[in-house]
Formats: structure tokens, sequence, C-alpha cells
């Protein structure tokens, strides 16, 4: 995603201790719970437990297994969803909350147009319909005036609904790369370290501890060039490894990872190389760069809701010129590029790189997973779920439903693992303990 067509919040939240929601704002605040389904899937791979019960106090899971075996605690209140699947809340490692969507009239100008401030206002109804989605967790991986600092801050202090929030700031690039502000006038948009702009190690190191300064716990790059920005080729390799290495280190020196944007093949090898923790989109991934990315643990987040959401765009007049034919490339690609990455033993985590697909229907990734990636539909889920969570370095709180774990806890109706799309309709949503999406009949006593 280009920061001039969609000014997104990207910032890195440290999650702390588990935040909880308002009193008065959620369908129902942290108590004492025992939820009740026909299916359980814990996120770990395990088989689906059948008949399944998980209790809940306060904000945190108790006790997972057989309801034939559960104990409630005094003053429990039962919410039976009957067929249904209980999982843990779902993932999203690559999504840009604030800012306006692809297809807006109004996007590609907004960087001119609108005040600074209003993207961070579009958010507020972005978090909210990420959450109800079923996406408790989620990575911004690049935003414009460190929006998403301000809107991760407004769901911690229960101002607003939204996911936990891992952000990252600025995505660093080069001067006229992918996350660079191009096709205006000379000096409109001249970017600095603290926009992320930043060529060579020295300035990549600054661009770096600023935006730890700021609050990124994650680092962001555009290692290649990418489909929505203007005058570069989609695979076109864009930093040198001796840049990337230095970010790398850099990052890693303070305790942060490195997402890398990369569509293009010797772009996402040389970010293997210099040691980024996941390629993001991966589009011409082929057999060489997956072992190689199998080998050093690097994960790929395909986010292949971004590649239909293109290709349709392309397809109905809305991208033309360029950026119409890289569309078409790109989503062609990813078609290939997950089915390689899982015959070579790479590590899968969900993004949806949400903004360039619509906010609210991050869930439709599972389905893509499978239909174009040839996931099967418990590989679909466990990449959104505990392996995308890894990846976060989440991994000891969500991600998975166990006795210790956040109640980050979804229900879908019927069984994923027969049909996958049902991924797609969470009807139950708990985050920290607190219910913001039930059937109503759920919550009576």
């Amino acid at each position: 995603m280009n920061r001039r067509s969609f000014p997104a919040l990207l910032a890195i939240a440290t999650l702390g201790s588990a935040p909880l929601a308002a009193q008065d704002s959620t369908l129902a605040p942290p108590g004492t719970f025992v939820l009740r389904a026909a299916h359980l899937i814990d996120g770990t791979g395990s088989a689906e437990v059948q008949n399944a019960a998980i209790v809940v106090v306060g904000d945190s899971i108790t006790w997972v297994g057989s309801a034939a075996n559960v104990k409630a605690p005094a003053g429990a209140r039962t919410i039976d969803l009957g067929d249904a699947t209980l999982l843990p809340g779902f993932i999203d490692a690559h999504v840009h909350l604030a800012g306006r969507e692809l297809g807006d009239p109004q996007a590609d100008e907004a960087a001119v147009h609108d005040y600074d401030q209003y993207s961070a206002i579009l958010g507020v109804n972005h978090a909210k319909s990420t959450l109800l989605d079923g996406f408790t967790s989620v990575r911004n991986v690049g935003a414009p005036n460190f929006d998403d600092m301000a809107l991760r801050k407004a769901i911690n202090e229960n101002q607003i609904w939204g996911p936990r929030m891992e952000n990252a700031g600025y995505a660093i690039g080069i001067t006229g790369g992918h996350c660079d502000d191009n096709a205006y006038k000379p000096g409109l948009f001249d970017g600095s370290i603290k926009t992320g702009i930043a060529d060579g190690p020295d300035q990549v190191r600054a661009a770096v501890r600023y935006m730890v300064k700021e609050g990124a716990d994650v680092i962001k790059t555009c290692a290649t060039g990418g489909v929505l920005s203007e005058g570069d080729a989609v695979g076109a390799s864009q930093y040198t490894y001796e840049e990337l290495k230095a970010m790398v280190d850099e990052a890693t020196k303070l305790g942060r990872k490195v997402a890398a944007h990369a569509h293009g093949t010797e772009g996402i090898k040389t970010a293997v190389r210099a040691g980024v923790s996941s390629i993001e989109h991966g589009s011409f991934l082929d057999e060489e760069g997956a072992k190689m990315m199998a080998a050093k643990g690097t994960y790929l987040v395909p986010t292949l809701s971004a590649g239909e959401a293109v290709e349709k765009a392309a397809n109905n007049g809305v991208l033309k010129g360029l950026r119409r034919q890289k569309a078409l490339d790109a989503a062609k690609a990813m078609r290939n590029s997950v089915k390689i990455a899982k015959a070579a033993g790479v590590k899968i985590a969900l993004g949806t790189d949400a903004a360039v697909g619509k906010h609210g229907t991050n869930a439709h990734e599972f389905t893509l997973m499978t239909t174009w990636g040839g996931l099967t539909p418990m590989e679909s889920i466990v990449a959104g779920t505990s392996n995308a969570a890894k990846l976060l370095g989440w991994d000891e709180h969500v991600g998975s439903l166990a006795a210790g774990k956040w109640a980050d806890i979804v229900a879908v109706p019927g069984d994923p693992l027969k049909d996958i799309t049902h991924m797609e309709h969470a009807m139950f949503v708990m985050k920290g303990g607190a219910i913001y999406k039930t059937p109503a009949v759920a919550l009576h006593p």
C-alpha cells in the first residue's frame, strides 16, 4: 500500500497488560462466563474438540475442554452458542486502519485535500468493523502523521472499539520508492527520516531510531516497488542488501522486528538475506526464495485479499495505466506464491492489507488462503491465529485457546473445517473478557 494513495495508521503497540473494555460501552464487561459450542478449534493445529466449553474469569481463560467435564465457577453466566465453533481471536498481520480505502474517489488526492487528522477519524470506524469481524489483534504496518498511535491510544483507553494494535509508524523506503509520495510537483512532498524516507545505511539507522522514538514496535520497509505507487515497477528492488542489513541490525538492537513489503523475486531474496522477519505480499516468490525463507524462519504474509481487490479495481476501471497492469500481474502471481511457500515449508501468517480491500471483511482472507493459496482449512486458521501471534511476538497471551491466555475468543456458525467461508461470519466476539458481539439470546441468564 502506498502512503500517498491511502493514508493509513501505522505504529507499534507494546502489549503490557490486556486493556479492559469500558464498562458502559461493551455488550457485557469482563466477568465470569462459561462459553459452550458444538465445536472448538484451539488455533494450534490440534484436532477439533466436539461439544466444547471455555471458562473465562475476568480478562483471562481459566479452562478449555469438553463441556462434559466443565465445572462452572460460582456466579458464572453460561453462553451457549449452539452449532458454532469457538476459536481464538483472529489476528491480521498487515492492515492500514487509518485513511481512505481503495475505490474511494478522493483517495488518490487525500494527501493534498484531507486534513491531517481526517485519516485517524476514518480509522475509528475501520477499527470497530475489524474487531466485529473477529479480529481482536492487528499489526498496522504504515501510517502518516503517526495517526496509528493516536488510534491505538483511543482503543487502549476505551474511548472507541478496536483490536489490539502493534504499530510501525511511517514505513521506511528510498527516495522515490513505493514508500515515498510520488507523482507531485518537485518539492511538494520531499521526505526525510521523520517521514520514513532514508537513503544509505546511516540514514536507514536514523530512521529506525526515529520510528522507535515515536512508538514503533515493528519496523516496516519497502524492499521493492508496489502496485499502487506511481513510477516504479512492482517487482523492482529498491533497497540494497547493505541498507536492509543496517535496518535489521538497528531494529534488532532496539528489540524490534522488520516487516518487508516485497513483491519482486530478487527483492524478496535480498530482504531474506538481510534478516527481515516477514515478507509482505511476496507475489513473485520462486522456489529458491521460498527455500531461503524456510531455512531462515522468515514468515510470508500473503495479503491475498489485496490481490483480489486490486484485480477487481483493474478490471472495473478504478486502476488505470501502469497501476492497472501491475495489479493484474501481481494478482496472477499471488495465486502461485502461497503454494510455492507451502511446498517449501515456509511459515505463513494471515494478512489482508486492509484499506486496499475493505475493512471489516478481513476474514475473507481465510477463504482466499484455501481457494487461491492451497492451504487446508486448518492451515488457514492456524495462519490467522497462532502463527500470526508468533510473528507479532504476542503468542504468550493470544493466538490460541488455553488456560492463562487472554480471553480473546471468537465464534463462527457451523464448522469451518467443513466450509471455510464460515470464518467470514463471526457471530460472537470477546476481547479481554469483554463481549463486543453476540447473538442477543446468548446474553440471557
